[in-house]
C-alpha cells in the first residue's frame, strides 16, 4: 500500500510540476513576448515572485516523492522513478542556476530601465524556460509509463534490492 500512495504522490506532483511548466511556455511567455517591454518586465517580475515558493515546492515533492519511489522498488520501476527524480532534479537546477540570476536582473529592470542587450537575455531566459519544461514534462512521461506497466510484470517488494 506504501508504494501506491508513493506512486500516486510522485505522478500527482510531477503532472502538476510539468503542467505549470508547460502553461507557462505555452501561454505566458508568448503573452510576454505581445506586450510592451516595460508591462512585460513588471509582470515578470511580480509573477516569479508567486512562483519563487509554489514552483520550488512542487519541484521538491517531485524529486523526493520520485526518490522515494526509486528507494521502495526495484528493478525497472527504480530506473523509472530515478530517472524521473533526476530529470525534476535537472528542472530544479536550470531554474536555480539559469532562470533566477535573470528573473533577478529583470526585477532590477522593472523598476529602472532595461540595458542594451535585453533581448539577447530575455531569450537565454526563455531558452532556459524550454529546458526545465522539457526535463519536467520528460519526468511525467516515464511516471506515466511507470504506472502503466503490467501489473505483477515486476514484483515491486517494500524491501532493499
Amino acid at each position: 500500500m506504501p508504494i501506491r500512495l508513493v506512486k500516486s504522490l510522485a505522478l500527482l506532483t510531477t503532472g502538476a510540476l510539468a503542467g505549470a511548466f508547460g502553461y507557462g511556455a505555452a501561454n505566458l511567455v508568448p503573452t510576454f513576448d505581445a506586450v510592451p517591454l516595460e508591462m512585460r518586465l513588471s509582470f515578470h517580475a511580480r509573477l516569479m515572485e508567486m512562483n519563487g515558493i509554489t514552483m520550488q515546492g512542487a519541484m521538491a515533492l517531485s524529486a523526493l516523492s520520485a526518490a522515494a519511489l526509486a528507494v521502495m522498488t526495484r528493478g525497472t520501476t527504480r530506473w523509472l522513478a530515478g530517472g524521473a527524480g533526476l530529470l525534476v532534479l535537472a528542472s530544479f537546477l536550470i531554474t536555480r542556476l539559469g532562470n533566477v540570476p535573470i528573473n533577478g536582473r529583470i526585477k532590477e529592470w522593472a523598476v529602472t530601465s532595461a540595458p542594451v542587450d535585453h533581448a539577447e537575455i530575455l531569450d537565454r531566459w526563455e531558452l532556459f524556460n524550454l529546458f526545465r519544461t522539457g526535463t519536467a514534462f520528460a519526468a511525467f512521461v516515464l511516471l506515466i509509463l511507470l504506472v502503466l506497466r503490467r501489473p505483477g510484470a515486476e514484483h515491486e517488494a517494500n524491501r532493499p534490492a
